[in-house]
């Protein structure tokens, strides 16, 4: 076995790709935020909620967190090497991202505007999803499951780079259901209502059943490495 083998492995992990995808989109999404300024916000901000911007703010920040540590915790051979960064790095993840992250979504979700009521049931489904998939992972963890605790995780992850996924699927649902966004034309309200909310429940839906495939497939792969060869097979002793 070549001395490369050991980096070709390290090299070979969503860890990095994941890591780079979320400073690039940190770097656009940021930026509005940064002055706190309510009228810089994507988001339209309800006069008549005073709590909104203050959670959307805290809700991009802890989300921040939680994608930078994300990265670190699908990284193999970081969680072999060094447990006790991937240990912590984990315990970031949770405390200072999904956790508080999450409550801020559904102090926001609720009253968001943009995707109308369909986008206001995603976005309340995801939270609630993105919190019990990371206490449960936690708890596999406490437990020593560590099976199952990576399963959740990977469940967690999923649904914490959702934020990302939606950028381009609401631009795929926005050419379906309201192509005068992009034309220049007249734009019908209920319609990009309509794509932004359809965008909403694709970006952690799809994410969450290819995570399931993956899933299904390694142990599927780790269940077959285990099952003996036919020719290895012993006959069972006779009791007498």
């Amino acid at each position: 076995m070549s001395s490369s083998t050991p980096v070709a492995r390290r090299v070979r992990t969503l860890a990095l790709p994941l890591g780079v995808l979320t400073i690039a989109f940190l770097a656009v999404a940021l930026p509005p935020y940064l002055g706190l300024d309510p009228a810089q916000a994507r988001l339209a901000v309800p006069e008549d909620v005073p709590w909104f911007y203050p959670a959307l703010v805290a809700h991009i920040g802890f989300g921040s967190i939680a994608l930078l540590t994300a990265s670190l915790q699908v990284w193999p051979w970081l969680r072999r090497t060094h447990p006790a960064v991937h240990r912590w790095s984990g315990r970031a993840y949770l405390a200072l991202g999904v956790l508080p992250g999450g409550v801020a979504v559904l102090a926001v979700a609720p009253f968001a505007q943009t995707g109308g009521a369909t986008g206001q049931v995603a976005n309340t489904m995801l939270a609630l999803l993105w919190l019990g998939t990371a206490v449960a992972g936690y708890r596999a963890a406490r437990a020593r499951r560590f099976d199952q605790h990576r399963e959740w995780m990977v469940r967690s992850v999923a649904l914490t780079f959702s934020i990302v996924a939606n950028r381009p699927w609401s631009m795929l649902c926005i050419a379906v259901f309201a192509p005068e966004v992009m034309s220049g034309g007249p734009v019908d309200p209920a319609a990009l209502a309509q794509a932004v909310g359809v965008s909403m429940w694709l970006s952690w839906v799809v994410n969450l059943l290819v995570a399931e495939y993956w899933l299904n497939r390694t142990r599927n792969r780790r269940g077959r490495r285990q099952v003996p060869a036919a020719g290895d097979r012993r006959p069972a002793a006779v009791a007498t």
